[in-house]
């Protein structure tokens, strides 16, 4: 006699929090996508880091979560992009040669971390580029940046991200899928118009196959 099945159920306060939260960010999402469409910072912030020499990427927190997002994504088409990350890459490394021909993106979303504001600081004050992706037009880097990209949906206006649905002190004030969708949207666009860089993606392909990096 076969034993009988067990199903387990999820507690109803889980289910009911899971609504709320699907809820919350398919309306925020809606209202990125028609923000995205229509703001042209995000063309912009994709111009300078294509027309860079070096780039340079930096967050701390759920930023450098983000940060390492970007870099992965630009970094399959472009050369020179690195990841500050304070161990291998050190703030000291890069600010003690800034050039005038470097871009530093620098993801700073709410609660500002001091980390970023302290390292980009001083980067755009040595001539370098730096370019912004925050959720708030208060980022005290806003009035140092060559470019800032400021997401801003109309569900983050009227606060649809109710402060009870944030489960950790550094939930943007914005959907997780809003960033993730700028973040794809500045790399690809980055990326696509670059010198060389459909030849270096398809290196990377290349070298991939013979190196045996994917099991399709």
């Amino acid at each position: 006699m076969a034993a009988p099945r067990i199903t387990s159920r999820a507690p109803r306060s889980a289910s009911v929090l899971k609504s709320r939260l699907i809820a919350a960010n398919r309306a925020e999402l809606e209202a990125g996508l028609a923000w995205a469409g229509s703001d042209p910072s995000i063309e912009a912030a994709a111009a300078r880091i294509t027309g860079a020499r070096r780039r340079f990427v930096l967050g701390a927190g759920i930023g450098f979560t983000y940060a390492s997002l970007l870099a992965g994504k630009l970094n399959a088409s472009l050369a020179q992009v690195t990841v500050v990350d304070g161990t291998i890459v050190r703030p000291l490394d890069i600010l003690s040669d800034v050039r005038e021909t470097d871009v530093l993106i620098a993801i700073s979303l709410r609660r500002f971390r001091g980390y970023t504001i302290d390292n980009a600081l001083p980067f755009a004050q040595a001539g370098g580029s730096l370019v912004v992706i925050t959720d708030s037009r208060t980022n005290p880097l806003i009035p140092h940046c060559t470019e800032a990209v400021v997401i801003d949906t109309d569900a983050h206006r009227t606060g649809s991200i109710h402060a009870d649905l944030a489960m950790h002190p550094e939930t943007p004030g914005v959907s997780p899928a809003v960033v993730s969708l700028v973040i794809d949207l500045i790399a690809t666009l980055s990326t696509a118009s670059a010198k060389g860089a459909g030849r270096r993606f398809a290196e990377r392909e290349r070298l991939g196959s013979e190196l045996g990096l994917y099991r399709d």
